[in-house]
């Protein structure tokens, strides 16, 4: 039986999207937003994690590397107003707001594993559009082949960014049209029926629930289409640790530690450790992707 919204967000919706975007109010601390969305069946019948697991253990360097400085410190971030330039290989490149590319009418409710290389994982409530829908707003070229991504580049709002980490700002990330097209991959604006939190990557976010978390780039500027693979921030960094596919692989451990098994946040110290499962339980929908490939090369 899938999770619906009754059952994973009781609160009281009063409030609507652009009401509180208005108000400049894209805190945790505000009650909810009043995003609803049509139910996916793509969505996991998995208990989601809390919305307060949810917004306080985040990686997002952009504001610092602990996984508590995003709620500490994204305050700073103004999500609003907000656009994405969509260029490259497209019939139709510009400037769109969030609300052009995510209008509330077109939200999805996507209940999604997510999966950290760092061998952590959470279930998300996530409301979004498929990126596949987007792309074709701006209509892809017949000489496209990947789709590039761009993090908002400005210290002043990402504080994290005066400090490089050995990261070459802004963040950038990149996937294979077909990937960018398959059904699972949305852009994602809200969570928990909320508008999305700013550690969380407001106000529009990727969202591969096969790929390790990193792929799943925050607080989108750009998205250009390319005939050349792009080069990704953590490939760029550590290329032996992190490919440019990060498919969720328990056969492929990372060099430091083994990705056969996971901690799923939340779950207390008697938890213990689950079995990571192949593309994180997705493949049924994303594995002929990759036919014929050899995983452990293209990691």
């Amino acid at each position: 039986m899938k999770l619906k919204w009754s059952e994973v967000t009781p609160e009281p919706v009063y409030l609507t999207r652009r009401a509180l975007i208005a108000a400049g109010m894209a805190s945790i601390a505000a009650p909810a937003f009043g995003l609803t969305g049509k139910s996916s069946a793509l969505s996991t019948d998995e208990k989601p994690n809390s919305f307060e697991e949810i917004t306080n253990y985040n990686n997002f360097y952009e504001f610092g590397t602990d996984k508590t400085d995003p709620a500490r410190y994204s305050a700073t971030l103004k999500p609003a107003p907000w656009s994405v330039k969509i260029d490259g290989l497209v019939d139709h490149p510009g400037n769109y707001a969030v609300e052009d590319l995510a209008p509330d009418s077109a939200l999805e409710e996507r209940i999604y594993r997510l999966r950290c290389v760092e061998a952590w994982s959470m279930v998300i409530p996530w409301l979004g559009v498929p990126l596949a829908a987007v792309l074709q707003k701006a209509a892809p070229q017949a000489g496209a082949k990947y789709v590039a991504f761009q993090t908002l580049e400005d210290p002043k709002q990402m504080p994290g960014q005066a400090y490089s980490s050995g990261i070459d700002w802004p963040y950038r990330e990149g996937l294979r049209l077909d990937e960018a097209m398959n059904p699972l991959t949305i852009l994602a604006t809200g969570l928990y029926g909320k508008v999305l939190p700013n550690q969380n990557g407001a106000p529009i976010r990727l969202v591969v629930p096969w790929k390790y978390g990193f792929k799943s780039i925050k607080s989108i500027v750009g998205i250009t289409l390319t005939d050349k693979q792009p080069q990704t921030t953590w490939q760029m960094l550590q290329a032996n640790e992190y490919g440019f596919y990060a498919n969720v692989n328990p056969q492929v451990d990372h060099p430091r530690w083994s990705q056969a098994t996971e901690r799923r946040i939340g779950a207390g110290l008697l938890g213990g450790r689950q079995e990571t499962l192949m593309f994180n339980g997705y493949g049924d929908q994303v594995a002929q992707m990759y036919s014929g490939m050899d995983l452990a090369k293209n990691y």
